[in-house]
């Protein structure tokens, strides 16, 4: 799969309808953003035709001649993408001040503290 795109955060919405369910039509694509986003088909063919020039999508046919769209990237990809970007333009790509911000302002259960320990012990000694 190619590398992952500047993905929008309207574009994003869309991702994650097809990554959930792929391949779907424009109008599949709609019903399915329909309670969350309240979008015309017409802005979803829109978002459609950038994300596939962004080469984030592909298209085929179904059996009736339908247009179709299916992920060309992975959403694993983009995620690391967008956390990249993230912490280059908040935090100047060091990741220190990122993880103290978090812990200092998220709200961590016992069993997620244990969990972050654990993957920076692991970083620590690979």
């Amino acid at each position: 799969m190619p590398a992952a795109p500047d993905i929008s955060e309207s574009e994003w919405a869309i991702m994650e309808a097809l990554w959930e369910s792929s391949p779907q039509t424009a109008s599949e694509v709609t019903k399915t953003l329909r309670a969350s986003m309240n979008w015309a088909e017409n802005t979803v063919r829109t978002l459609l035709t950038r994300l596939v020039e962004k080469g984030a999508l592909k298209t085929s046919e179904n059996a009736s001649g339908t247009r179709t769209f299916i992920p060309a990237v992975k959403r694993e990809a983009c995620v690391r993408a967008e956390s990249q970007s993230f912490l280059d333009r908040i935090f100047g790509g060091a990741a220190k001040p990122l993880l103290v911000h978090f812990a200092q302002n998220s709200k961590l259960t016992a069993e997620e503290i244990k969990e972050l320990k654990k993957l920076l012990d692991q970083q620590l000694n690979s």
